[in-house]
């Protein structure tokens, strides 16, 4: 007899696991705890097989029977729908695994290390909030450029074009990643080139003429505020090093007998080994901050713990206590000070640019070139404090 809604609903658990047919290889399997699981016994190449239907009641009799009927005409036109079942719950499994979401976050794993970690953070984010939510769950291989355009369109329709283009560069990243490993064949990024609008160019404020630039030195030389801190602003115009690397200078990376600070390659934005010429007034300044500060980790340590670094704004916000607007003058700006005024005055481009750490992007060349011009570089931080000096003692000797 077939079964019915009632006697399935109402079938009671028994000591052993018994079985209520429906005909046609369909049947109730009940469990001793009460559960009822659907099953499809059929035969195959002569083999008798089974096939797991669902489970009851999620899985109501009508639907069973449903069900039953699919997997019998397949077998009918020789399709063994087990061996059918489990090659779909694979290629689920394998897109799941070949999405983009996935292979973005294996293709950051393999390379964050490459990274400062204030860079890779900035990366993963960037892929979290404003690609994954779009296409993150979509197979790799079947992204087409449409679907990633709408989603840096989202990014650009809110005024962030800098950052759509950087997530457009991380995407197509991750496409090539994805085309190395074998789970896609082209990057259909590369067909968004020119659909985003241009990022306008920014300028980090800075002083260039030497008039203001003495006038900046005396204001730094008057600095009221934390010692520590006037420290890291009468330093930061002789070492050429973004703010970041200066408020994490560490003691360990100071060599007063060989006039150098060397700092490690996972601090560096180009991660390579950057040696930075110690002038004497570099030194000076140096020996100054080490009897507050020589006996811990930090060169620059913080206002209220001496166990962390000055804060990322720290040099910005004394800067702003001096009366210099962000239009004026930024920490980055000192940076841009020494290249434009260096180059003015004929120093070797080159030994500017790896002073700078505008390094290699060949990885391997970087690690052998760190040491690059070094002597010319000696010559010219020396000849750029002492120029600095010239120009904060200029209008004293004005005055005279």
């Amino acid at each position: 007899m077939l079964l019915t809604d009632t006697k399935v609903r109402t079938a009671k658990p028994k000591e052993k696991a018994y079985k209520l047919s429906d005909g046609r290889g369909l049947y109730l399997l009940v469990h001793p705890n009460g559960s009822k699981y659907w099953r499809f016994k059929y035969q195959f190449n002569r083999k008798e097989k089974l096939l797991a239907l669902g489970v009851y009641p999620d899985i109501t009799l009508a639907k069973a029977r449903e069900r039953r009927e699919q997997s019998r005409k397949l077998v009918a036109n020789g399709t063994d729908p087990g061996l059918l079942k489990q090659l779909t719950k694979r290629s689920k499994v394998l897109a799941g695994e070949n999405s983009f979401e996935p292979v973005a976050r294996e293709w950051y794993a393999k390379f964050s290390s490459r990274w400062t970690p204030v860079h890779g953070e900035r990366i993963l984010r960037r892929l979290e909030v404003d690609i994954f939510p779009w296409i993150g769950k979509r197979p790799i291989s079947e992204i087409m450029a449409p679907e990633i355009l709408a989603a840096l369109r989202r990014i650009e329709n809110r005024g962030a074009i800098e950052t759509a283009h950087r997530a457009h560069q991380n995407v197509s990243q991750v496409f090539r990643y994805a085309i190395a490993t074998g789970r896609a064949e082209r990057d259909p990024s590369a067909d968004l080139r020119g659909a985003l609008e241009p990022v306008k160019k920014r300028h980090l404020a800075s002083i260039t003429d030497p008039k203001a630039i003495g006038d900046l030195l005396r204001a730094i030389n008057d600095y009221k505020g934390f010692f520590v801190t006037k420290c890291a602003l009468r330093l930061a115009p002789l070492v050429f090093v973004r703010p970041g690397e200066l408020r994490k200078a560490e003691w360990k990376e100071i060599n007063f007998e060989n006039a150098e600070w060397r700092i490690p390659a996972e601090k560096m934005k180009m991660r390579s080994v950057h040696i930075v010429p110690l002038s004497m007034q570099a030194i000076a300044i140096l020996k100054e901050v080490e009897s507050l500060t020589g006996h811990g980790k930090y060169v620059f340590t913080g206002v209220r713990t001496i166990h962390r670094p000055m804060s990322e704004n720290t040099v910005t916000g004394a800067l702003r206590r001096l009366g210099y607007t962000s239009d004026e003058m930024t920490g980055h700006g000192f940076r841009s000070m020494a290249s434009t005024l260096l180059n003015e005055q004929g120093w070797n481009r080159d030994a500017i640019e790896r002073q700078l750490a505008h390094s290699e992007r060949n990885d391997i060349r970087a690690a052998y070139n760190y040491a690059e011009y070094l002597p010319e570089r000696r010559k010219m931080m020396q000849y750029w404090a002492d120029y600095l000096d010239g120009l904060m003692q200029s209008k004293t000797e004005e005055k005279q």
